[in-house]
């Protein structure tokens, strides 16, 4: 059986480090990741998709990681019933990441490149102004 998922977005805000009672890290942040198609009135929709991350990958997540960057994450999904205050049946959906990795540069992060889109609406302007030509000396780089 396989049960894998890959997911990229934003942190929607800063992980909070905790620990279980026997001392096992535990972060859960959410994940906003825009749709690939847009509605019939033009405009993206996004998914909050709640993540779950232990041990090491937890400490790792809540040192380098915080609200508005860029993750990659890797994991699984997990369905947990429960039952509410008032006794009616509940199901939440989250992923348990085994690894998560950077999808920004350390670079937008640090000097403030990145401004956040508001979610829900459409990201504007032109992306391929972002890039430069690179220029051939006919040199492998290896």
């Amino acid at each position: 059986m396989l049960n894998k998922i890959v997911l990229m977005g934003r942190l929607t805000r800063d992980p909070e480090l905790r620990r279980t009672g026997s001392g096992t890290a535990v972060t859960s942040f959410t994940l906003a990741v825009d749709r690939d198609f847009k509605t019939q009135s033009g405009e993206k929709e996004t998914d909050f998709i709640d993540i779950v991350a232990w041990r090491t990958t937890a400490e790792f997540v809540s040192k380098y990681f915080t609200k508005g960057r860029m993750a990659v994450v890797e994991g699984s999904l997990q369905l947990r019933d429960w039952t509410d205050k008032e006794g009616g049946k509940r199901r939440s959906a989250e992923v348990v990441a085994d690894n998560v990795y950077f999808g920004d540069s350390k670079r937008d992060a640090e000097s403030g490149g990145y401004h956040a889109p508001a979610y829900g609406a459409p990201a504007g302007g032109n992306r391929a102004d972002d890039f430069q030509e690179i220029e051939d000396d006919g040199e492998l780089p290896f």
